[in-house]
């Protein structure tokens, strides 16, 4: 075998992203998902259409210029980063009981109890079951009257140790953003991006994953300086 070639084996792989459609939820203030034909077959013997989208809609990953006027563009993530092992906290009943839920370390070492430390470069997936209300635009974000959102995400402190103590490559989530839908700083966001880590949010399937042992494989499109990309996300499950 030659120095650092990688072997991956797998029995199954899972579509971790979800369909881009008009009608999926949106961010406040994100354009609107549109497709026009501008080409069909009767007319034209091909079929083609426009799409617009916003950077930051459907599955996605996130980048520090998301944050960090002068920090990396999503065109400037090294291939080898978008291809990773992950690990699955489950956090579905305490979401289910309190929608502002946010992982702790104890959550963390909980985890870690049962499956092991959290090996060095790892995606960290969160579980909360916000999946399931993605057909259901006012369950996903979970307004209140106030148009406050409730959906769960990571703490601060969590996050901090995951990066510090456990040198993790990054977040994903379930759910639009990492960060706890009362958070309006993007806390989580700005802590990881700081370091031009990965941040997927609204991801899916993740009840078919193991707590460890999954590759992920990031497809993000290239976008010059792209503060973030819808991203195709294949997990290779073992």
């Amino acid at each position: 075998m030659k120095q650092n070639q990688k072997t991956i084996t797998y029995s199954q792989v899972i579509h971790l992203s979800h369909i881009i459609d008009i009608d999926i939820p949106q961010w406040p203030g994100d354009p609107p998902v549109e497709f026009t034909t501008v080409a069909n077959i009767p007319e034209d013997g091909y079929y083609l259409r426009r799409l617009t989208i916003g950077e930051h809609s459907a599955t996605h990953i996130n980048a520090p210029k998301s944050f960090y006027p002068h920090s990396a563009g999503i065109d400037q993530y090294p291939p080898e980063s978008l291809v990773l092992p992950a690990v699955v906290i489950h956090i579905c009943a305490d979401a289910k009981l309190n929608p502002d839920y946010a992982l702790t370390v104890a959550d963390v070492l909980a985890w870690e109890k049962k499956n092991g430390e959290i090996p060095p470069s790892s995606l960290v997936l969160l579980h909360t079951g916000w999946e399931n209300k993605w057909l259901d635009k006012k369950q996903f974000f979970n307004q209140d009257p106030q148009g406050n959102m409730h959906f769960p995400g990571f703490s601060y402190d969590a996050t901090e140790f995951l990066l510090e103590q456990r040198q993790i490559a990054g977040l994903g989530t379930d759910t639009h953003g990492v960060d706890p839908g009362q958070d309006h700083s993007f806390n989580i966001n700005r802590l990881v991006l700081a370091q031009q880590r990965i941040i997927l949010e609204n991801l899916t399937n993740l009840q078919h994953l193991p707590p460890k042992g999954t590759t992920l494989m990031i497809g993000v499109l290239r976008l010059r300086d792209g503060s973030g990309s819808p991203v195709g996300v294949l997990a290779l499950v073992p």
